[in-house]
């Protein structure tokens, strides 16, 4: 009914009214419903033992979290490649997430973050049996007889053994392409110096036998007991760097000596191909070098044909 200029009035609706009533006492019903299927059972409603609602979360699903290299291996590259889109939602849902882990080795994103060389490590091999020595914390009586070169590794895990006196290390280093990779450098890193071990001193080579050895190509020495350690050509060898590829490895041969101190060492190998530069640490299997002097410790020989450990000297070599 229109009462002036402008001005209407609107005549209220009792049907829109009782509806809105009649529509809040069926939500307040269904409310109530909802809450007690929601209601685990035998809840007081206190909270002292509401659990809360069942389901899974992923955290970072569809995105590959990057793979931590450890430290005996890295490599940088120039210039660095550009970051890849970012997935869709839909690839991000159904994408599985992939763990972390650990590797000697960077991540394989591409050619340009993949280490283009091996390096094989053998800690125990001998430059002659007759230079070679082992500590062992147990009595003569207590241990085998001496291992050939083959089972040096088998035999020094058995005993616990420790290198005495000096350690010979061989490295095969080997291309993994057709590229030539340049070996740099070979450094030494000490990562602990104490007193000698106070264990009994075996000898390898049998009393009486002769041991000849020549001096390889490729020959290094290390002096551990030097305040400042470093890997020194053998006299008229030539030093780094050296070039290898995977139709070209290297053979190195590095002879570390101890006599004042208990050592643990390792290597680092300084590598580069092209505008890819990286460092691989060498060491034995993840755990330090270790090679300690032998000074005033009981030593012991293996007569050839002999059933025991013997005093080193007492041997009856006719």
């Amino acid at each position: 009914m229109v009462t002036g200029p402008g001005e209407v009035r609107v005549r209220p609706r009792r049907r829109t009214r009782t509806a809105v009533l009649a529509g809040i006492a069926v939500a307040a019903v269904l409310g109530g419903v909802t809450f007690a299927l929601g209601m685990p059972d035998g809840d007081d409603g206190g909270g002292s033992d509401r659990k809360g609602p069942v389901g899974s979360a992923t955290v970072g699903a569809g995105k590959n979290e990057d793979v931590t290299a450890s430290p005996s291996a890295s490599v940088s590259s120039s210039p660095s490649s550009s970051a890849s889109p970012s997935p869709s939602a839909k690839e991000e849902k159904e994408a599985p997430r992939t763990p972390a882990t650990a590797s000697t080795a960077p991540v394989d994103d591409g050619a340009a973050n993949v280490v283009p060389l091996t390096v094989r490590t053998e800690p125990y091999a001998w430059e002659s049996p007759c230079s070679q020595r082992y500590l062992v914390n147990r009595p003569a009586s207590g241990v085998k007889p001496p291992p050939t070169e083959q089972d040096a590794t088998a035999w020094v895990s058995s005993f616990g053994a420790v290198s005495s006196e000096k350690q010979y290390v061989r490295l095969t280093v080997q291309g993994t392409g057709d590229e030539t990779v340049v070996v740099e450098e070979l450094n030494v890193r000490v990562a602990g110096k104490r007193s000698p071990l106070a264990w009994n001193d075996f000898a390898m080579g049998y009393p009486g036998v002769g041991c000849g050895a020549g001096v390889p190509t490729r020959s290094f020495t290390v002096a551990l007991d030097a305040a400042r350690p470093v890997v020194t050509p053998e006299s008229g060898q030539r030093d780094f760097p050296f070039s290898v590829s995977e139709s070209d490895p290297e053979v190195y041969y590095v002879t570390a000596d101890a006599s004042a101190y208990d050592v643990s060492w390792y290597l680092e190998l300084k590598w580069s191909s092209g505008s890819r530069s990286g460092t691989l640490t060498v060491d034995d299997k993840g755990r330090p070098f270790r090679t300690s002097g032998n000074n005033g410790r009981p030593a012991y020989e293996f007569p050839l044909g002999g059933e025991e450990w013997v005093p080193e000297g007492t041997t009856d070599i006719g």
